[in-house]
């Protein structure tokens, strides 16, 4: 971009295009993939099974029905979206971690409650993320801190004058909605208590909107339709990063500027694990070439204006990550732990 903004003026592009600045441009151009290129006959013709570890109707499907017929057009193939609903997307999960290396299975995963049940251990996970083959990360979501709509707590600072514990609802202590709220108590020292068994956010979203809890925690996504419903209200985003869907909250580093660097280092690990959203993924035993193809191809998708344009309509916000940065976020947040600091969320997560 910078060599481009420097010949913006006349008497440059004279001097660009006598220095043969026209061919460097053919040159560049040549080299960058178009559709048709990036087609491969390899999977004309044939089936893929787009494996979606939860029921129909929600984000994943949502994204996966998106992502079905732009991968069939580009490949060739018929592309079949699978719902497998169970344990929080583990069981798709670890079927799809045996899957056969023929390199037609593919799945949405989702890379926050993934990586948190393999680092927590949670009984029954038997895959490992790092193994999987990334095709890149087509989405994530910052998260927010959401309190009744009649609550008296309108910022940061009220929540921390309160005397009470404040009651968190959440389907499970790891479902995101509960390691999230366990973490964010935990870093900003506050009492809570978390009430579990609440059959998905729309069931502990009706409970904060009776009054019934103090507080939930939540993407933006759907803290955007809780919100949006009145059936709560945002207190902060949790992040260093303000949520494109609520411009005007201010982040929880805004609103508390004097965190520890314990209390930031919670925050941001929190942060990165969230960051690694609705990952596309293929099986460990997929081929080489296949990958190449299928990487390609995602690229291709999550890249086109279009694409993008169509999913922000309809609330289904693309924010590409490509492979070897999505490959580098899951490993921050599975490999870069020290022993004590695995045992410390552990202990946070299963026990606050």
């Amino acid at each position: 971009m910078e060599i481009f903004q420097g010949i913006l003026k006349m008497n440059s592009i004279r001097k660009f295009i006598a220095l043969g600045g026209l061919a460097a441009i053919a040159c560049l151009f040549a080299f960058q993939p178009t559709q048709s290129q990036a087609m491969d006959p390899s999977y004309k013709g044939k089936t893929i099974r787009f494996v979606v570890g939860f029921g129909a109707g929600g984000g994943y499907d949502a994204y996966a029905r998106m992502l079905a017929p732009r991968y069939q057009e580009l490949l060739g193939a018929t592309v079949v979206v699978e719902n497998q609903p169970g344990a929080g997307g583990m069981v798709a999960l670890n079927k799809f971690n045996v899957a056969p290396p023929n390199g037609l299975t593919l799945t949405v995963v989702n890379g926050t409650g993934a990586s948190l049940q393999q680092l927590l251990g949670v009984k029954g996970a038997r895959f490992d993320l790092t193994e999987f083959k990334i095709l890149g990360t087509a989405d994530y979501s910052v998260w927010n801190f959401l309190v009744s709509p009649n609550s008296p707590y309108n910022t940061l600072e009220d929540v921390m004058k309160a005397e009470k514990p404040f009651h968190w609802g959440s389907s499970g202590r790891v479902s995101g909605m509960g390691d999230g709220a366990a973490m964010t108590c935990f870093a900003l020292n506050m009492k809570c208590k978390l009430v579990t068994g609440y059959k998905g956010s729309r069931a502990a979203a009706l409970a904060v909107a009776k009054g019934e809890m103090d507080a939930m925690y939540v993407s933006e996504t759907s803290a955007y339709n809780y919100v949006k419903g009145k059936n709560a209200k945002a207190v902060a985003t949790m992040n260093r990063k303000r949520s494109i869907l609520f411009p005007d909250l201010p982040t929880v580093f805004e609103q508390m500027p004097n965190l520890s660097k314990e209390q930031q280092w919670w925050i941001d690990y929190r942060a990165t694990v969230e960051s690694l959203g609705r990952i596309l993924v293929m099986p460990p035993s997929t081929p080489d070439n296949l990958l190449k193809i299928m990487r390609q191809a995602t690229h291709t998708i999550l890249s086109d204006p279009k694409f993008v344009a169509e999913g922000a309509k309809k609330k289904r916000y693309i924010k590409y990550i490509d492979a070897a940065q999505t490959e580098k976020n899951i490993a921050t947040v599975l490999k870069s732990l020290t022993p004590e600091q695995t045992a410390q969320i552990k202990k946070v997560v299963l026990e606050y």
